[in-house]
């Protein structure tokens, strides 16, 4: 079984669609995580209204800190934009996908960041496929 996390700060918009749209798109050979640095209380609603759009209910999620990981062996670490604040985990790849952070965006503008999350993440996906 394949893991993969993504982090950022607050693990409040980015990161928690970006866990949304694994649980999408995923085979079942591959588990998706999320965690921030500093956690939030809460799932930004802004990412909850957007992925409701998408037929994706975020009921599940919360906020978790990167710590709950440290001895979790990922396949991928990925980082959503959060430079020096992201944590190090073990892993076999790491990348910074540098997407703004949304939440002070528009709805329009939080949109295309969220639409932008689901291509990278079906590219992950993909690559993680193509590895095997």
């Amino acid at each position: 079984m394949k893991k993969v996390i993504f982090v950022c700060i607050e693990n409040s918009n980015r990161s928690q669609m970006a866990e949304a749209f694994g649980h999408l798109n995923a085979s079942a050979d591959v588990q998706f995580f999320s965690a921030g640095s500093k956690p939030g209380k809460q799932v930004n609603p802004k990412a909850v209204k957007a992925m409701s759009e998408l037929d994706y209910g975020m009921d599940e999620h919360h906020p978790k800190s990167v710590d709950l990981f440290k001895d979790t062996q990922f396949d991928a670490v990925i980082s959503m934009g959060c430079g020096e604040d992201c944590p190090y985990l073990e892993t076999g790849r790491r990348e910074d996908w540098l997407i703004p952070d949304p939440k002070h965006l528009s709805e329009k503008e939080y949109t295309i960041i969220r639409d932008y999350i689901g291509i990278k993440v079906k590219q992950l996906i993909e690559e993680l496929n193509e590895n095997e």
